[in-house]
């Protein structure tokens, strides 16, 4: 018999999977990705280095997401997501320009 925990494991895999394969995709296709770290950090009394401990990443690789120097890999746009428990496209803004 299926337990219900592995069901759930099963479900949240997936949908981790999923979600990874879109969004690796589209992060590859995208040139300027915008993000809002900053502001939620500084809303948070976060300093650039306790964010970057929490995240297990250096602190100048947060000043660089901050500043739009570097894109964050799918994994860590999901830690930065589930660091602030909000969903991925509230952090990281894309915003496709006019194709005439």
């Amino acid at each position: 018999m299926i337990r219900l925990e592995s069901i759930l494991d099963i479900t949240a895999q997936f949908t981790y999977t999923v979600m990874e394969s879109v969004l690796s995709k589209r992060l590859k296709e995208i040139d300027d990705l915008k993000n809002r770290l900053e502001e939620l950090r500084k809303s948070k009394g976060i300093r650039q280095e306790q964010l970057a401990d929490a995240l297990r990443v250096s602190r100048q690789t947060i000043g660089s997401l901050e500043n739009g120097r570097y894109n964050p890999s799918i994994v860590l746009a999901f830690k930065i997501a589930r660091y602030f428990n909000l969903p991925i496209e509230d952090i990281f803004i894309y915003e496709e320009e006019n194709q005439s």
